[in-house]
């Protein structure tokens, strides 16, 4: 429970609707802040304050096709370059460059010109174009590695994955996050070493702590699409999902016979270790709340909490996929 800055008593955490103005557009948001009990008074704190301007942000980039930070990084990654190197072909300072890693907004022409660098060939043609930039030496080491991208590049696997996970780029269905295996194989690991759970306290798990980590920032840890089936909130294709984690030979599954039925026990395999360094301070924290909270429930009992969300509620009847909006509407854990 939240305290109060005035009397040291309890706050509660609220929320309204609210236009919030950046860049002289209006964007409405779920505008979360606190109540003090005793006196009524609201406040934010810095936390929350971040998480409010996410959402305006995370609309803004949505509506202008603008890359989001971790897509920024990424797209550098796959060229195997220095930051320094990424601002001088794209023409940007160092500084502005680091920033826009860092967070902060690009314009729209600068967000699509990262956004179209994505593509290899259509970085090559931009490093053509600055190549009186560099020593010959450094365009021969920056071409090489356009080329192995190029070699690397494979839209199928793309397509692949799209068609698997839901929507790639960052939105309202995915939490604004880039769906990233190694992050959502390591969360069922945490989730299998911690919990022992079934799959369909698993899958309940994981909606649990992407919903709440969106709430409390404005992201999902995983990015991965949730969709309203009888029994709960999955991930789509949550076999498929769960699967990568025992490929990677991440966890195991342990079957029970039930006589009508055969349950799946996730486990922690005996040769895997949890990685905490591809995880925020922030996410670590919700999944440390998340296992603390669900840990001794049952399968009945999380199947019951996830039929109070009004995620799941507004959803079934039709197997959609669950908005990151309902985020706001969280019942559990509370």
């Amino acid at each position: 429970m939240k305290k109060s800055p005035f009397t040291g008593g309890d706050a509660l955490l609220q929320q309204e609707v609210r236009t919030i103005e950046f860049r002289k557009e209006a964007f409405q948001i779920q505008y979360q802040y606190y109540v003090c009990r005793d006196t009524g008074k609201s406040f934010t704190d810095k936390e929350l304050e971040q998480a409010n301007t996410n959402q305006v942000y995370n609309k803004y980039r949505e509506k202008y096709g603008i890359p989001f930070p971790d897509e920024i990084k990424a797209i550098r990654e796959q060229y195997g370059l220095a930051a320094s190197k990424m601002a001088d072909i794209l023409g940007l300072g160092i500084n502005v460059y680091r920033n826009y890693e860092s967070g902060e907004v690009p314009s729209v022409s600068n967000g699509r010109l990262i956004q179209m660098v994505k593509d290899p060939h259509e970085f090559f043609k931009l490093v053509d174009v600055s190549k009186n930039e560099f020593t010959p030496e450094e365009l021969e080491k920056i071409n090489r590695k356009v080329l192995q991208a190029m070699n690397d590049w494979n839209d199928h696997q793309d397509l692949y994955e799209e068609i698997m996970l839901g929507q790639k780029r960052p939105g309202i269905t995915n939490g604004y996050k880039v769906p990233n295996l190694d992050i959502i194989s390591h969360m069922v690991l945490y989730f299998s070493e911690q919990c022992t759970p079934f799959k369909t306290k698993l899958n309940k798990l994981l909606f649990y702590a992407d919903f709440l980590h969106f709430r409390k920032t404005g992201f999902s840890i995983s990015g991965l699409t949730y969709q309203a089936i009888q029994r709960g909130p999955v991930p789509r294709n949550y076999d498929w999902v769960l699967d990568m984690a025992m490929q990677r030979k991440l966890v195991h599954i342990q079957f029970h016979d039930y006589g009508e039925y055969v349950g799946e026990q996730y486990l922690k395999s005996d040769s895997a270790a949890f990685d905490p360094s591809i995880f925020s301070e922030n996410e670590l924290n919700t999944l440390q709340s998340i296992a603390q909270v669900f840990r001794t429930s049952t399968v009945k009992e999380m199947v019951a909490k996830s039929h109070e969300e009004e995620a799941w509620r507004s959803n079934f009847e039709s197997m959609n996929e669950i908005s990151y909006e309902y985020a706001f509407l969280l019942k559990h854990p509370g």
